[in-house]
């Protein structure tokens, strides 16, 4: 039985993305060692933190059969937000990161009202708060005194400090707000009543309501979570740039489902794991970041191997789930 146990574990879907982090590590550190100095390394995290924070609490909203593509929006705003009421309004900088958050919270409430207690598909409510969240983000931005494609900056050096911090001198604040962020999210899925209240409404809405589970509020509460998930990025990335812009989070779409979906979490709900999570965004961002840096990919081109990726795993899926890799498997140990 331990036998059993242990080769499930060495099989893990997580186990498998653990490698594949290796991997990435070890080829693009051969291609150029640059890659593999400590400062490099631990410093791409800078790079890859809003991807790898917001993933997180996406996976609430996946599991529930819901997606959210509105995140990166809400992180522009958030961003734009504190620079508006800190420099334009007078208001402290650490008041005006309580109201950004409090702010993107309702904007994930308001979409997730539409889908939980309207019927409205996700892809649709959540497409449509891409652009509003934009629109209004740019809106802000216009009632500032500096040009919105300058950005505003000049923060305060405590608000600086959310990013600048390093631990023993060299492990960045972000890494250690992943960290925090990521134990909080796995106790909340896999510890708590709620986690698997969140579980049941994904594989059964209908029957998570007869016992006694109010699946609407359930899948309204996951849309906030990721809401606040996208203004905790959009304040750490504000600190980190130093600059306030409505459009910081415009590319972040594509990244953060593909680390959803790599991660293991099932498309129509259900299935999913925090870890796989974690360790997917830390693939995705480590191949963001390693691709420019050793193989002078441009970035414009980054969304080419994270599209492949995405593809790749639905398509592996889909064919699993209908039995047809058995199939295959079977064949081929025939022949």
């Amino acid at each position: 039985m331990e036998k059993l146990k242990l080769k499930q574990s060495f099989l893990s879907w997580q186990t498998v993305l653990f490698l594949i982090l290796i991997c990435e590590i070890i080829v693009f550190g051969m291609v150029n060692p640059k890659f593999l100095m400590p400062r490099v390394l631990l410093g791409s995290i800078n790079d890859i933190i809003s991807i790898c924070l917001i993933s997180l609490f996406v996976t609430f909203v996946m599991i529930t059969g819901g997606i959210d593509i509105q995140a990166g929006s809400i992180v522009g705003l958030t961003s734009i937000v504190i620079g508006v009421l800190w420099q334009d309004a007078g208001v402290n900088i650490w008041i005006a990161v309580i109201a950004a958050i409090i702010i993107a919270g309702c904007c994930g409430a308001l979409s997730g009202f539409f889908v939980a207690y309207c019927g409205v598909q996700p892809m649709v409510i959540t497409l449509g708060g891409s652009f509003l969240f934009s629109g209004i983000g740019l809106l802000i931005s216009n009632l500032s005194a500096t040009e919105s494609y300058k950005g505003i900056s000049g923060f305060p050096e405590s608000f600086k400090a959310i990013a600048k911090f390093r631990l023993f001198g060299f492990i960045p604040s972000q890494l250690l707000i992943f960290i925090a962020m990521v134990a909080v999210a796995y106790i909340l899925l896999h510890r708590t009543k709620y986690g698997r209240q969140v579980f049941l409404v994904g594989i059964n809405p209908r029957a998570a309501e007869y016992s006694g589970i109010n699946s609407r509020l359930i899948i309204l509460s996951t849309y906030v979570l990721s809401g606040i998930s996208a203004a905790v990025a959009g304040i750490v990335l504000t600190s980190y740039l130093g600059t306030a812009k409505s459009d910081l989070g415009v590319t972040f779409t594509l990244p953060i489902i593909t680390a959803v979906v790599l991660g293991g979490t099932l498309s129509t709900g259900g299935k999913g794991n925090i870890l796989g999570t974690a360790l997917a965004a830390l693939v995705i961002g480590v191949l963001r970041f390693g691709l420019p840096l050793c193989f002078k990919i441009r970035n414009q081109y980054l969304d080419i191997p994270q599209g492949i990726l995405l593809l790749a795993v639905v398509i592996v899926r889909a064919l699993s789930d209908t039995g047809c890799l058995s199939k295959i498997a079977s064949h081929i140990k025939k022949k």
